[in-house]
């Protein structure tokens, strides 16, 4: 079983995050903030990957701390549970339509985390969420889950529906990257011979 378990505990946040590569998108997210609970579960549903998130935050300074933090527990795990990265497919994008908006992600498993992200929204905040915030948290989620993820957003005529074309279209690019290759199970996918 692909499954890992983080506590994380600062003077800013304590988090527990569990997860299950291999599961079914089964989930249940508790941040104190609702907007981002909403997309950690776009982001569960999506990717088939089983989370259960919890996190206690200084919300009553901001969120920032609570959606890095949460970034950086939930890429710490994805990476715990890959392991050595042995027979996944590695590689992945996904152009995700929703009405009006397109975003594309692609990633690669790589062990070398990069970010590039171009998105602008329109508005200061989705819901009670800053919306500079969803940069934020996938910076920490890619830089601790050890993988290069581009994410770019094409159009858009909704702030909503922005926001959750990124993390529908990152957990389908997700769940297609760390899937076992029946073809290349037993072997790391690189010339290297390590991830």
């Amino acid at each position: 079983m692909r499954t890992a378990t983080i506590a994380r505990k600062t003077n800013e946040t304590e988090i527990s995050v569990s997860i299950n590569l291999d599961g079914t998108g089964a989930h249940k997210m508790a941040t104190g903030i609702g907007f981002f609970d909403h997309m950690l579960d776009q982001l569960s549903r999506h990717s088939l990957i089983d989370m259960d998130v919890s996190c206690t935050g200084d919300l009553h300074i901001d969120f920032h701390h609570t959606a890095e933090d949460v970034g950086i527990a939930i890429g710490q795990a994805i990476a715990q549970a890959l392991g050595d990265k042995k027979g996944i497919r590695r590689y992945a994008s996904c152009d995700l339509p929703m009405d009006g908006t397109l975003t594309r992600a692609a990633l690669d498993v790589s062990g070398r985390p990069f970010l590039v992200f171009r998105a602008e929204f329109s508005r200061d905040k989705v819901g009670e969420m800053d919306t500079e915030l969803f940069r934020e948290f996938f910076q920490a989620f890619a830089m601790n889950a050890g993988i290069t993820l581009h994410i770019e957003n094409f159009y858009t005529d909704n702030n909503h529906h922005l926001a959750e074309s990124m993390f529908k279209a990152v957990a389908r690019a997700l769940r297609d990257a760390v899937e076992i290759d029946p073809r290349a199970a037993d072997r790391v996918p690189s010339t290297k011979g390590v991830l």
